[in-house]
């Protein structure tokens, strides 16, 4: 067999995986900030999550495998689920700016989840040239998180947070 045609397979490979993890993120991620009130300086928190039960754990693995970075870990929230929930998550600037984000703009959700991509793809160009630190940039970065995931901007406070990052 010709390199070639090994290489052909390879991108056919890729191409299905891509497909299935924008599906997959369709269906089960999120993009989201926060806005951390802690003691000294306000902190914009942007996250890239794609929530999943235990037993699925393998489809959390094979999206930190694709991507090459974030965590897994147990998902706080509380509701009728028969099993642990589970979340990849990417926080990380460089992160997001080098990895997730060039995804998504060559595989384009098909849900409203777009819209919120595109609203956190703007946050996180912000955040990379650092506008999110004066008080003009935080304000327009508070006025873009209203309209995201459908709901309204809500400020964190300190202990919510920790709880939140640590569980």
């Amino acid at each position: 067999m010709s390199k070639n045609a090994s290489s052909a397979d390879n991108q056919q490979e890729r191409l299905r995986l891509e497909g299935w993890i924008n599906g997959f993120v369709d269906g089960e991620g999120c993009f989201t900030v926060s806005i951390i009130h802690g003691k000294y300086s306000p902190q914009v928190f942007p996250e890239f999550v794609v929530s999943q039960g235990e037993k699925s754990i393998s489809a959390l693995k094979k999206i930190e495998k694709f991507f090459k970075c974030g965590h897994i870990n147990l998902n706080s929230r509380h509701d009728n689920h028969h099993e642990q929930m589970l979340k990849y998550c990417v926080r990380s600037i460089h992160d997001l700016n080098e990895k997730v984000i060039p995804f998504f703009e060559k595989n384009k959700l098909k849900t409203y989840k777009q819209k919120d991509f595109q609203i956190f793809r703007k946050i996180i160009r912000m955040m990379v040239v650092r506008n999110h630190k004066t008080e003009k940039g935080l304000k327009k970065v508070q006025s873009l998180i209203q309209t995201m995931n459908r709901r309204k901007y809500k400020a964190l406070k300190s202990s919510e947070t920790i709880r939140r990052t640590l569980s």
